[in-house]
């Protein structure tokens, strides 16, 4: 139905343009070289008629191409984030404004031209329009004009982009519904297909930990906007597209993966890490400090044995390995921070207090 309306339009519009077109042609050119009476009155009809058909058979050609244009125009809009709408409706609304200005100019010249210029006029004045419409837009999209009201709101209000590694996690579910993490959350739709390749994995761990994830983006949608973003790159891998995808959407990267964090570092895009998070969140234990632990396994070194603090910190201690199975009494000697998180190395509290 919209497209018979839209050829009906174009009709009306092209065998309107081609009627007055011929008339103005009879008027200026063909009745000045015919003086047989006859032929004046039969071009008189003639010419505005064949105008009209002619126009009539431009119209598929038009519509083809206007329906072209307006697919790919869809699709790119699905692609952009609000802010880029933002940019993009006020570069439209100048690009018109300049549009109408340079109409204005145009019909002082040739408002005594005659109805076809003038009709010409009008027409050039649309694609103009369009014109500076379309380029308007697309400079305003480049400029994320929302992004401006976003930094004045606070940096927290900003998209942030989830990794499938922070998806898989499965803490993120559990932040987000206390409330800290504020912002739309946004899955790209490249990222919800690496989630689901792994869930449909041959491999059984990396099939539970796909499903795992598909299972916590479930749960994080209950207790958080979360969007999903339909844009795309061709011949780059997931990373790459993560990255590209945030520079566009001026977007926080949330991801779990270290090498990701570093690579996103060096490109300009601030990511935000569910384990550096909860490694800020850990009990702060100085040196010197005593603590009870449960001894639960053999470390890597002679004597050593290995528990675990109430937050999940990995303790050494020396010379425990006799304790494993037992709760001991420990003090601390040295806090370290590796790329896994933190990791404190004690002594035997006996031990410590001979020494």
């Amino acid at each position: 139905m919209s497209k018979t309306i839209l050829r009906a339009i174009f009709a009306v519009a092209f065998a309107t343009t081609g009627f007055l077109l011929g008339s103005e042609a009879f008027a200026h050119l063909i009745s000045l070289r015919v003086a047989s009476q006859a032929w004046l009155v039969a071009l008189k009809v003639l010419a505005p008629t064949a105008g009209a058909v002619l126009g009539l058979f431009v119209v598929p050609l038009a519509q083809s191409i206007f329906e072209l244009e307006l697919g790919q125009t869809e699709k790119a809009l699905e692609k952009l984030t609000q802010p880029q709408l933002m940019g993009g409706a006020i570069g439209l609304i100048a690009g018109l404004l300049i549009a109408w200005l340079v109409k204005s100019v145009l019909f002082e010249f040739i408002a005594g031209a005659g109805t076809a210029a003038r009709y010409i006029a009008i027409l050039l004045f649309i694609f103009l329009g369009v014109f500076t419409a379309c380029l308007g837009a697309r400079v305003g999209a480049k400029q994320r004009i929302g992004s401006l009201a976003r930094s004045v709101q606070g940096d927290a209000c900003a998209p942030k982009l989830l990794d499938t590694s922070a998806i898989i996690d499965g803490r993120l579910a559990e932040i987000a519904q206390s409330g800290f993490l504020e912002g739309p959350l946004i899955v790209p739709r490249f990222v919800l297909q690496e989630l689901q390749g792994i869930a449909d994995s041959a491999d059984a761990s990396k099939r539970v930990r796909g499903r795992y994830g598909l299972e916590m983006l479930a749960k994080l949608q209950e207790s958080a906007p979360l969007e999903i973003d339909e844009r795309d790159y061709e011949g780059v891998g997931v990373d790459a597209k993560l990255l590209r995808a945030a520079h566009e959407m001026n977007a926080k990267l949330i991801t779990n993966d270290y090498n990701m964090s570093r690579v996103a570092q060096v490109e300009g895009v601030r990511a935000l890490s569910v384990n550096a998070l909860s490694d800020a969140l850990k009990y702060v234990v100085l040196p010197g400090e005593e603590l009870r632990v449960a001894l639960i396994r053999d470390g890597k070194e002679a004597g050593q044995a290995v528990g675990y603090l109430d937050d999940g910190t990995m303790i050494v201690v020396e010379q425990g390995r006799r304790f494993i199975g037992e709760q001991v009494e420990v003090s601390v000697a040295t806090v370290l921070r590796t790329v896994a998180g933190r990791m404190i190395f004690a002594k035997l509290k006996a031990r410590a207090e001979a020494s």
